[in-house]
């Protein structure tokens, strides 16, 4: 695709449960940005405040403590054998995080800068799942006023329908996207860039780790770290670690392929989608050695009313939905 040439600044945004993303168009290609959606909380004391100064590691102080932001926040809770805290709880803001907003605007802040006169956002959001319609209509209103607080004009794109619009323009963006987040996992089925279904499902990244932490002597962030670094799903785990995330990895798998065949199941729009269709998955839980043959396999024993042509994980899975949100706003431009 031809990316459009503007002085007014476009961006795709990707506030995930795991990473905050920015897409920025670059002549015909992308850069990307990004940081770890989480923080650790320290008593304040000008000391710690000059060495996270001098280290240069992101941090916000808020009243009597510091919040250590972002990458350096996982490391510094590792070394500590803690738990970062997460701004995001299953694809929405945290209830139970009362300073979500308040570090989530600081890392957007890092990242994007506050917006000139007609800069644009688009800002990726989680799909339905069973209950959270309110929950998911607050989470969508939050952090599009705290964008417009910025200066920006803000649009909207479900976070399944962003795999789409990244991966398959070469369909007319049609096909099925899945987004394998920490939070939730998301699923659109697309025809000609229009959704014809969206949902997620909760089993996802953090699921994974906590159900694994929780039959192991691992916390979760270290899990985290195992997953990202060197996990291989080849079903054959070395140790015990290993064999609990191949457990709660097929477990991941077996909701998002039961939800999308009930979600298929309830519509009657699949009509005009007669050929077979390809399938791009993204996201951190897509990225460890044998995930892809893992979910080709249950895709295609799954009793479904579509026919898959391929299934493929994306180029870039952790930048693939801060990408499509910035081919949305591009192509609303």
């Amino acid at each position: 695709m031809q990316m459009m040439q503007s002085a007014i600044k476009a961006v795709g945004l990707d506030i995930g449960t795991s990473r905050i993303v920015l897409a920025e168009p670059n002549g015909g290609g992308f850069n990307f940005r990004a940081q770890l959606n989480s923080f650790v909380s320290l008593p304040y004391s000008k000391v710690t405040e000059s060495m996270l100064r001098k280290e240069e590691i992101p941090y916000k102080v808020a009243g009597s403590r510091i919040l250590v932001l972002g990458e350096r926040a996982q490391k510094l809770a590792h070394t500590l054998n803690v738990d970062v805290r997460r701004p995001m709880a299953r694809g929405l803001l945290n209830p139970n995080e009362p300073q979500n907003l308040q570090v989530i605007e600081e890392m957007v802040l890092r990242l994007a800068g506050h917006a000139k006169q007609g800069d644009k956002v688009c800002l990726s959001v989680p799909g339905p799942n069973n209950g959270n319609s309110e929950d998911l209509a607050y989470h969508r209103t939050t952090l599009a006023e705290m964008l417009e607080s910025l200066g920006y004009e803000v649009s909207i794109i479900n976070e399944g329908l962003a795999v789409v619009f990244a991966e398959l323009s070469e369909t007319n963006f049609t096909g099925l996207g899945m987004s394998f987040g920490g939070g939730t996992c998301n699923v659109c089925l697309a025809y000609l860039g229009l959704p014809v279904v969206t949902f997620s499902t909760p089993k996802a990244g953090d699921f994974i780790d906590q159900s694994s932490a929780g039959v192991t002597a691992e916390t979760a962030t270290t899990i985290r770290l195992i997953k990202e670094q060197n996990l291989v799903l080849n079903g054959r785990g070395a140790n015990e670690v290993d064999r609990a995330l191949s457990v709660y990895y097929d477990e991941m798998i077996r909701s998002v392929i039961e939800g999308l065949t009930d979600a298929l199941s309830g519509t009657r729009k699949l009509a005009q989608i007669d050929k077979p269709i390809p399938v791009a998955a993204s996201g951190g839980s897509a990225r460890p050695n044998g995930f892809l043959p893992r979910i080709e396999k249950a895709l295609r024993r799954a009793d479904l009313p579509i026919q898959i042509s391929e299934v493929r994980i994306a180029s870039g899975p952790l930048d693939t939905t801060a990408k499509g949100a910035l081919m949305a706003a591009l192509l609303e431009a």
